[in-house]
């Protein structure tokens, strides 16, 4: 006897359903520039154990540069440069961010690059959280809603950088 899977109306809907649920949320963060940890934790900061800390200053904080770059299709640069303005430096300021530099690229003009500082990994997690629940956060990001894809990278300086 030949066994056969068959898909009912109401199971290929609530398939279609949780597909749409998973991807709406995903775009959700995404499009209103929710951050925070993108990978998992690694160690940032002051004294990094092992060979990923032989050339670590023991002294540096922990540095996290990002770069946004906009869906052009869905968004401006220059609402994102709106939004850093008009109060996204004073809440990562608030929220315990040092906010060292921020850039527009040259060569990408979609992209707006920045560097925060922290004193350690676990300072830089807290504040993202504080960040995130924040509201004057929450209110900026829907006034200019900005549709981009983030790349982070996460530093320690190098023992003979002036910049620890």
């Amino acid at each position: 006897m030949k066994k056969q899977f068959v898909l009912t109306g109401l199971g290929l809907s609530g398939i279609l359903v949780g597909v749409l649920i998973v991807g709406l949320a995903a775009g959700f963060a995404v499009q209103n520039g929710q951050r925070g940890p993108a990978t998992p934790a690694a160690p940032c900061g002051p004294n990094i154990p092992g060979d990923l800390g032989i050339n670590a200053a023991k002294s540096s904080r922990c540095f996290e540069l990002r770069m946004y770059t906009v869906d052009t299709s869905k968004s401006r640069i220059n609402d994102l440069h709106k939004r850093f303005r008009d109060g996204e430096v004073d809440i990562f300021k608030k929220n315990g961010m040092e906010v060292l530099g921020a850039w527009q690229s040259l060569d990408d003009p979609n992209t707006l690059v920045y560097l925060l500082a922290h004193k350690d990994r676990a300072a830089r997690d807290a504040s993202w959280a504080a960040f995130q629940a924040d509201p004057k956060w929450i209110e900026l990001r829907t006034k200019y809603p900005v549709t981009l894809t983030p790349k982070i990278f996460m530093m320690s300086a190098a023992d003979y950088s002036p910049l620890k």
